[in-house]
């Protein structure tokens, strides 16, 4: 089932039900495909993400998932939350620590590789495209989450809390050796 791995529903099928309004979610960076330079074959730099204004938001969340890595959930590649609510983009190239000064106490969380902040696309060469789903969850509060979080604690915390959500879906692979 798309948006699924092994049974396991992506962040925006288990926490956006109780979501009013969809938010769209853009970048200039991604137009159906993610650049090399932001995958873990390249560089491995977050893109630019723009999305937008939620009126009553106190913050907003990010999950980057992959439902297509062979894994029992899917792989996460990136948590970002208590991202102001004035703030409805996020640049190029976030550093990769637990929490950020701008913009301003925007926090990160662990990818299931273990590391904090953002984990590009590194499908196995050869795999077909992955498709790796940027959700934006827009929520009526802070989260009160340590830095470092994982997403099932993300998702818990988010719980009730989420009044629009939204997605960009773009796909990546390695059908050649890397360099």
């Amino acid at each position: 089932m798309a948006g699924q791995s092994g049974g396991v529903a992506l962040a925006l099928q288990r926490a956006a039900a109780g979501a009013k309004d969809p938010i769209t979610v853009t970048s200039p960076a991604i137009h159906g495909t993610i650049a090399r330079v932001q995958s873990e074959y390249g560089d491995g730099i977050s893109p630019e993400l723009w999305w937008d204004r939620v009126d009553g938001a106190q913050s907003y969340a990010l999950i980057l998932e992959d439902p297509d890595a062979k894994s029992a959930t899917p792989f996460v590649h990136w948590l970002a939350y208590n991202i102001p609510a004035e703030q409805t983009s996020l640049p190029e190239g976030l550093e990769e620590q637990p929490q950020l000064s701008e913009p301003q106490g925007l926090r990160q969380g662990r990818t299931s590789t273990g590391s904090v902040g953002y984990f590009g696309p590194r499908p196995p060469v050869g795999d077909p495209p992955h498709h790796y789903h940027f959700q934006v969850f827009a929520l009526d509060r802070q989260l009160d989450v340590p830095p470092g979080v994982e997403r099932d604690e993300l998702l818990q915390a988010m719980h009730g809390h989420v009044i629009a959500a939204g997605e960009l879906v773009a796909t990546y692979e390695q059908a050649n050796e890397p360099i």
